[in-house]
């Protein structure tokens, strides 16, 4: 406060400037009370009180019979020179293909998926090794879209190609994975609105609107056991099981 006695005209103009500076001097002052971090904390850029959140995980799984079977099957073989071991592959590759064929598989359910022309290393009695021959591999990956004829495929390649034949292996599959998929997301988000409804009772809250929500990259565990299945005709058995899909979410709501 700045008190002012009338005595002369100097002191009134002093007084007059002083009040001006002090009124400055406060001015400049108020802003800075209205950003002290314990009022701002909680409020928007508005000024309103920002709403709690609460942050929550969802998993959700949906399962099928497989549709599909991908079989794994290869030739390979050994011959002395690069030119031979290459032949003698292409011809064990030509007679898989055409009992594929037979099998009434379409030439798009079939590809190759590798081919290799390595060499054969011996090791002589001096410790050196030495080129003694060539192998050529091919391998490829099969679709039977039939899945009673799994066995019988498997089956009628094996006996077909010999020792030059190779089975890797056969897995299940669903043809179109969307639908699957769209369960599996359906329970994770089920399971992310229980969780956050739980938190919002329990903290005295109702559930508000849903903030964000993002997706995580499904999974694929792979057939689950079941118990064996023999084709009609003969054959390998197989047992395709069960798909199973897996997706995670991650889901941010507000608490009112």
């Amino acid at each position: 406060m700045t008190i002012c006695l009338p005595s002369a005209a100097r002191t009134v103009r002093l007084c007059i400037a002083t009040a001006l500076l002090g009124g400055l001097l406060a001015g400049t002052a108020a802003p800075a009370l209205a950003v002290s971090p314990g009022r701002t904390a909680h409020r928007t850029a508005a000024g309103e009180t920002a709403p709690a959140t609460v942050t929550v995980a969802g998993s959700g799984r949906a399962s099928a019979a497989p549709d599909l079977a991908i079989l794994s099957a290869g030739v390979e073989a050994a011959r002395p020179t690069a030119k031979e071991a290459m032949a003698a592959q292409s011809t064990a590759a030509e007679v898989l293909l055409a009992v594929l064929r037979k099998q009434g598989i379409g030439d798009r359910d079939i590809r190759t998926d590798s081919l290799l022309l390595v060499p054969v290393y011996t090791q002589t009695k001096d410790g050196e090794s030495k080129v003694t021959g060539y192998q050529a591999v091919q391998s490829f990956s099969v679709k039977v879209r039939d899945l009673d004829r799994t066995g019988q495929v498997i089956g009628a390649a094996n006996e077909a190609m010999g020792d030059e034949g190779r089975i890797n292996g056969v897995v299940f599959d669903v043809a179109d994975p969307s639908a699957l998929r769209a369960k599996a997301r359906e329970a994770a988000y089920r399971d992310a609105y229980e969780k956050a409804s739980q938190h919002a009772r329990l903290s005295g809250h109702r559930l508000g609107r849903l903030v964000s929500l993002s997706e995580g990259e499904s999974v694929r565990p792979g057939p689950g056991p079941a118990t064996g299945v023999s084709t009609d005709e003969p054959g390998v058995p197989t047992a395709p099981g069960e798909i199973e899909e897996q997706v995670t979410v991650s889901a941010v709501f507000e608490l009112v």
